[in-house]
């Protein structure tokens, strides 16, 4: 999915920042948006620290000043990541210019842009991770967890917009949709990562919405 807030870290001056100034925070979420690119890309095990900090310009010794481990730092990783999806979902699912189905189509319109920006090199970042839950403490897992969880909670809100519409049925179950919907997303986003090919997402969108339960027609007179 597209990464592009977190695609080009800016470049820093290497050594200790200067007392005083922002430069701490700033080399920190340099660290942080690089390792959010790098580990969409290529997930934990393929991605080692030293990768992270160059692509960063940071040099190594200042990792564990702003870190203090590596747990910490795919922690960081994780919610900056599970923020930015967030914002991005809020955008379309939010949108009150558009039916809320269609919100979702456009979500997916432009998750599919994203990943055809960079050639399909990335995928999810917590679907991912998720792949390599031997590897994950079960703090991160957890963390991985609650960052799914936040954005079922987005999509319940959405349908719960469409059966105020009328658009599915009124007794489906949104939070149980939802949840299939991202199950399904991660499936969908690995096979478009695979074959390089966005339509995976479109096919499962429309697949979704198709399956969605609707009212049922008033009977004939």
């Amino acid at each position: 999915m597209d990464t592009a807030n977190f695609a080009q870290p800016p470049l820093r001056r290497r050594g200790r920042p200067t007392k005083g100034s922002s430069a701490p925070s700033q080399t920190r979420a340099a660290v942080v948006r690089a390792g959010v690119a790098l580990l969409t890309e290529h997930g934990v095990t393929a991605t080692g620290i030293d990768q992270v900090l160059n692509a960063a310009g940071i040099p190594k010794g200042s990792f564990y000043h702003y870190f203090g481990s590596k747990e910490n730092f795919l922690k960081e990783v994780v919610l900056a990541y599970g923020d930015y999806f967030s914002r991005k979902l809020a955008r379309h699912f939010e949108n009150a210019d558009a039916p809320p189905l269609a919100r979702i189509e456009a979500f997916v319109a432009d998750a599919a842009a994203g990943m055809a920006r960079y050639e399909f090199r990335r995928g999810c970042l917590a679907g991912n991770l998720g792949q390599e839950v031997a590897a994950l403490s079960d703090d991160l897992r957890r963390a991985i967890v609650a960052t799914f969880e936040g954005w079922e909670a987005q999509l319940a809100d959405c349908l719960h917009q469409a059966v105020a519409r009328g658009d599915i049925a009124a007794d489906a179950d949104v939070a149980e949709l939802a949840s299939a919907f991202w199950t399904g997303w991660e499936g969908a986003v690995l096979r478009a990562k695979l074959q390089r090919d966005g339509n995976f997402l479109f096919r499962h969108a429309r697949q979704f919405i198709a399956a969605l339960p609707r009212n049922l027609a008033p009977p004939a007179a």
